[in-house]
C-alpha cells in the first residue's frame, strides 16, 4: 500500500477519515474482554444475595450476530441495601431494569449494572428484571477465551456456540458471576432462532414453540448449575437418542445433538458413553443429572464440561487403551459432571479438586480398559507433566486466571491423588473418593474447599493428613530424601524436608518393603545403595551421600 497521504486527498477529508479510523480501532479494541476473568474477591454487595433462579429469554439474530431479550435474576437478601449488584460485559446495552415489576434507576459501567431506587430494597426474596441486547462478545480461542462463536458446517448451514468458564456468565446474561453462588432452583431458557435451526440446552427440552419463521426452544434444569454451564448451543442438529439404566437402577436418556451431516457418527459416541458412565458410575457414584439426560452436543471448538449437555469436538478419531477406542475430550469433560458440576468449588483458588479429580478419573479408566500397566503408563506421563512452579492453591479468593496461571491443577492434582491412594490403600482411599462423590455436603447446592477434603479423608483413614494436603496443594517442594552410607552395607534414609511418618516402598536388591519413615529416618541393610520408591508414587528427588 502506498502513503494514506496523497496529493489527492484533501485536509479535512483526511482529517475526517482519521477520526473514523480511530473510532474503528477503538471501538475493536473495547471489544477486548480478555481482562475479564470469573470469580476473586466477592463484593460485599454481591455477598448479601442468594441466587435462587434464572429465566433467560434471548431472541438470536445469526445474522447481525446480536442477542435481544430479557433475564429475570431471582435472589433472596440477607439485609436491605440500597444496591443491587450485577455483572454484564460493556458490550452490551441495558435498556431497563425492573425489580418485583416496578422500574427502577441503575447504571451499567466496567462490565456491572449497579441497581438503585429511591428506597433502600428489603431484606428477602427479589425478582430483577434486565431488559438488554446488542453484540455479545466473540471468542477469540474457544473454550479457553470465551464468547460467542458464530460459524458454518460443512453443509453451510449457521453453527452457534459459547463458552464463558474464563470470562463467566456476564459474557451474555447479567448474573451474580462468583462460584460460590449458584441459582438452587435452576435455569429456564428460552432461546429463538431461526426455524431450522436447534437449540442444545441445560435440563429438560419443555416446549417448542412457533412463530412465523422462528422457533423458541424452552430448556430447564431444575438443579442448581454454574453460571458458566447456563450456555446454549445452535446448530443444525439432529437428536439421536438411546436409553441407559444407571448404577441405581435409573433409566435416563443418552441423546447427542449431533450436526445432520454427522449423524452416521452418533451410534459410536453413544456406544462410548454408555461404557465411560458405567466406569464413572463404579468409581464415584449414580450420573448426578440421572432425572434429566446424559447429553452431548457436537460444537465447533474443544469440548467443554456443560451439565447435562457436554460438548464435544474431536473430529470422530478414537486413540486406544489397550484394544478399547477412546476419546479422552468426551471423556474428562463427562468426567466433570461429578467434579466440577456436582462437586464444585467454593472458590476457583481450589479448582484441583475439579481439575485434578476429573484428570485422575483418566488413570481409573486407563486401568478399567488397560490393566494396571494403563494405569501406571498414564500416571507416569502426569508425574512428568508436572512443571511444580508455583503451589495448586495459591491463596484464597483467586480469580480462575490466578487459579489456572501455571499451578499444575490437572496433571499434579491426579498425581496427588495417586500419592494419596499409596498412603491410604485401596480399602480406604477409593471408598472415600466415592463418598465426596456422594455425600450431601460436599454436592450439589453445597461447595467445597481444600480444606473440606483433607478433613473427610483424614476422618476416613483415622490420621491427620493436613501436612500431606498442606505439602501437596500449598506448596511446590517434592520430597527431599537422601540415602546416606553410615557403615559396611549400612544406609541411613532420611527425608530432609520432613511434615510426617510416610510409607516409602524400599528395594535393598533381595526383595521390596513398604516402610513408615518417620523423622528420624531409617537404617537398612543393603549390597549398595537402596532403591528408594521405584515405581514413583510421590514427587521426589533423592540425594546419595
Amino acid at each position: 500500500m502506498g502513503n494514506f497521504f496523497n496529493g489527492n486527498l484533501r485536509p479535512g477529508l483526511f482529517l475526517m477519515t482519521c477520526l473514523l479510523v480511530m473510532s474503528t480501532q477503538l471501538k475493536s479494541q473495547n471489544r477486548d474482554i480478555s481482562y475479564l476473568s470469573s470469580g476473586g474477591k466477592l463484593n460485599p454487595l454481591q455477598a448479601i444475595m442468594d441466587i435462587r433462579h434464572y429465566t433467560i429469554a434471548l431472541d438470536v439474530d445469526i445474522a447481525k450476530k446480536t442477542i435481544q431479550g430479557n433475564v429475570d435474576v431471582e435472589m433472596i437478601l440477607s439485609a436491605s441495601t440500597d444496591t443491587i449488584l450485577l455483572d454484564l460485559v460493556h458490550l452490551l446495552t441495558v435498556s431497563k431494569v425492573k425489580v418485583n415489576n416496578k422500574p427502577v434507576k441503575f447504571e451499567h459501567k466496567n462490565d456491572k449494572i449497579y441497581i438503585t431506587d429511591d428506597k433502600s430494597f428489603p431484606k428477602g426474596r427479589q425478582i430483577v428484571r434486565v431488559e438488554y441486547g446488542g453484540e455479545p462478545p466473540i471468542a477469540v480461542k474457544p473454550p479457553w477465551t470465551g464468547g460467542f462463536t458464530f460459524t458454518k458446517d460443512k453443509s453451510g448451514n449457521d453453527w452457534v456456540a459459547i463458552n464463558c468458564q474464563k470470562e463467566g456468565g456476564r459474557v451474555y446474561f447479567p448474573c451474580k458471576d462468583h462460584p460460590s453462588d449458584e441459582p438452587n432452583e435452576g435455569v429456564d431458557m428460552f432461546i429463538t432462532v431461526p426455524e431450522n435451526l436447534v437449540v442444545a440446552g441445560p435440563g429438560l427440552l419443555k416446549e417448542v414453540l412457533k412463530k412465523k419463521n422462528k422457533k423458541t426452544y424452552h430448556w430447564k434444569t431444575n438443579y442448581t448449575i454454574s453460571n458458566y454451564c447456563s450456555v446454549f448451543n445452535i446448530g443444525k442438529y439432529t437428536v439421536v437418542s438411546k436409553d441407559y439404566t444407571t448404577v441405581d437402577g435409573t433409566v435416563v436418556p443418552i441423546q447427542f445433538y449431533v450436526l445432520e451431516e454427522d449423524s452416521s457418527y452418533a451410534p459410536k459416541i453413544i456406544e462410548l458413553k454408555a461404557r465411560d458412565t458405567k466406569i464413572l458410575e463404579k468409581y464415584f457414584g449414580e450420573y448426578p443429572w440421572a432425572k434429566e439426560k446424559i447429553g452431548i452436543a457436537e460444537v465447533p471448538n474443544s469440548g467443554m464440561e456443560h451439565q447435562t449437555m457436554i460438548t464435544f469436538q474431536n473430529k470422530f478419531n478414537y486413540s486406544k487403551i489397550g484394544v478399547h477406542d477412546y476419546s479422552a475430550n468426551l471423556y474428562h469433560e463427562y468426567g466433570h459432571e461429578w467434579f466440577a458440576n456436582k462437586v464444585t468449588n467454593k472458590d476457583w483458588a481450589h479448582m484441583w479438586i475439579q481439575e485434578g479429580i476429573t484428570t485422575y478419573a483418566e488413570a481409573l479408566i486407563h486401568y478399567e480398559l488397560g490393566g494396571q500397566v494403563a494405569y501406571d503408563e498414564i500416571v507416569s506421563r502426569h508425574k512428568r507433566s508436572t512443571r511444580n512452579k508455583k503451589p495448586m492453591v495459591g491463596g484464597e479468593e483467586l480469580s480462575e486466571d490466578e487459579a489456572y496461571a501455571g499451578r499444575d491443577i490437572y496433571a499434579k492434582g491426579s498425581f496427588f491423588m495417586h500419592s494419596l491412594r499409596y498412603l491410604l490403600g485401596d480399602e480406604i482411599f477409593l471408598p472415600t473418593l466415592k463418598k465426596l462423590a456422594t455425600d450431601p455436603r460436599y454436592t450439589y447446592d453445597n461447595f467445597v474447599t481444600t480444606k473440606d477434603v483433607e478433613e473427610l479423608f483424614s476422618t476416613a483413614s483415622k490420621q491427620n493428613l493436613k501436612p500431606f494436603f498442606n505439602f501437596y496443594a500449598y506448596t511446590n517442594e517434592v520430597l527431599d530424601i537422601s540415602v546416606k552410607e553410615i557403615g559396611y552395607q549400612k544406609y541411613q534414609i532420611t527425608i530432609d524436608n520432613f511434615f510426617m511418618p510416610l510409607p516409602l516402598d524400599i528395594d535393598t536388591g533381595d526383595k521390596t518393603s513398604r516402610t513408615m519413615v518417620g523423622k528420624e529416618g531409617i537404617v537398612v541393610s543393603c549390597n549398595g545403595a537402596p532403591q528408594i520408591d521405584a515405581k514413583g508414587y510421590y514427587l521426589k528427588k533423592i540425594t546419595i551421600q
